[in-house]
């Protein structure tokens, strides 16, 4: 996908987002170069008002989000944008040649169907704009919010996506599939977080190391080592889902692709938390296989067309 369709935020700073005259904005409008700028307020009509460097813009309500002129969007999706980055178009001046007429639905519409031409397996950049129990949502271009469902978001299993994303966090996704007729793309993350393999070489028998209870079950308590690696601890009185302790590694068994730990006791939750441990930040997959060679009754793969 190009870089000229990022999520919001990310071209506010860049040098080729400075534009200072005239001519300038002439050739990024004859382009439909996508630009950013911050609104800094939203009219009684649900205008957006936008600074670009030296010159102030006008969003007009209908040409502020995709779906708004078709009755689709909340208004919300206006108001929110209010003190934050938005992405745009410029379109002409308006009548008194003293104000930029922009569109963020264009800019959206042109991030669509970029998405709509990628192939299946490209990773892109993306940004966390708010969480649901069942899932993430993410701009993945201008705006262009999808969907990463909570079962895809790594394999070891969360019972919430804030136990993984916060608000505006800066993350990668995978494009696993697009439907054109109904304007839609579809993502995963649990790719980019490494095979059990890969994770399994960060650790060896005999460390100690800190971990998050993810279930309890009757015969022992799964202990999250990283996004997508988890062993078994032993059950253990007064453990919850979700605390934080720290576990002796007894065992690594590749063949098994099994962990085997014992819990030595809780800790505090960390503040802030670690970055997330990308082992792919770019490029596009044919093909993902998660478990070991070694155990093929167990397979996890995806297959991206």
């Amino acid at each position: 996908m190009s870089t000229r369709y990022l999520p919001e935020g990310r071209l506010l700073h860049a040098t080729d987002n400075r534009l200072a005259s005239l001519p300038a904005l002439a050739r990024a409008m004859d382009q439909e170069t996508v630009l950013e700028g911050r609104a800094t307020l939203c009219t009684p009509g649900h205008d957006l008002t936008v600074t670009l460097g030296p010159f102030t813009g006008v969003i007009p309500r209908e040409e502020a989000a995709l779906g708004i002129r078709e009755g689709t969007a909340r208004e919300i999706a206006i108001l929110s944008r209010v003190g934050k980055p938005v992405a745009f178009t410029v379109t002409g001046l308006d009548d008194s040649g003293a104000t930029l007429l922009l569109s963020r639905r264009r800019a959206q519409e042109l991030a669509l169907e970029a998405l709509l031409d990628t192939p299946a397996g490209t990773v892109l950049p993306a940004t966390v704009t708010h969480l649901e129990p069942f899932g993430a949502f993410v701009d993945v271009g201008c705006g262009v919010v999808s969907l990463i469902g909570i079962e895809n978001i790594s394999v070891s299993r969360i019972s919430h996506p804030s136990c993984r994303f916060r608000v505006d966090q800066e993350i990668y996704a995978v494009l696993t599939g697009s439907d054109r007729a109904q304007g839609r793309v579809f993502l995963s993350h649990k790719e980019l977080l490494g095979t059990w393999l890969e994770n399994a070489a960060a650790f060896a028998p005999g460390m100690t190391v800190p971990g998050y209870v993810r279930s309890i079950q009757p015969y022992g308590a799964f202990i999250e080592l990283a996004p997508n690696f988890a062993g078994l601890a032993d059950r253990t009185e007064g453990l919850a889902v979700g605390d934080r302790v720290s576990v002796f590694l007894k065992s690594i068994q590749p063949q098994k692709m099994k962990v085997k730990l014992t819990v030595i006791g809780k800790l505090e939750e960390e503040a802030p938390r670690e970055p997330l441990p990308y082992f792919i930040t770019g490029g596009r997959l044919k093909r993902w296989d998660y478990s070991p060679p070694a155990c093929p009754g167990r397979a996890i793969t995806r297959v991206f067309d």
